[in-house]
């Protein structure tokens, strides 16, 4: 399971989600794709929980590109700080 840090803030928008993390001031743009995934994680899904969700929305795509895609935007989420685990 995936658990944000309490002082990052995410609001969906038309074209994907904006990330605030109330410590820095510091905000990331998202597009949908990875608005699919977020929703996953806040909704406490996995890494597998949010390719499965990638792979719904986009038929086509290959479970193993999907965790691939996921698991690169986990880790750029564990270095800005974003996500605690």
């Amino acid at each position: 399971m995936v658990t944000f840090a309490a002082r990052v803030i995410l609001t969906e928008t038309e074209h994907g989600t904006v990330l605030l993390d109330e410590r820095t001031g510091r905000y990331w743009i998202t597009n949908d794709t990875a608005t699919t995934v977020l929703r996953s994680f806040a909704e406490g899904g996995t890494v597998l929980d949010a390719a499965s969700a990638l792979c719904e929305s986009n038929p086509g795509l290959d479970m193993n590109d999907a965790e691939r895609d996921v698991t690169a935007l986990l880790d750029q989420l564990r270095h800005g700080g974003l996500v605690l685990s």
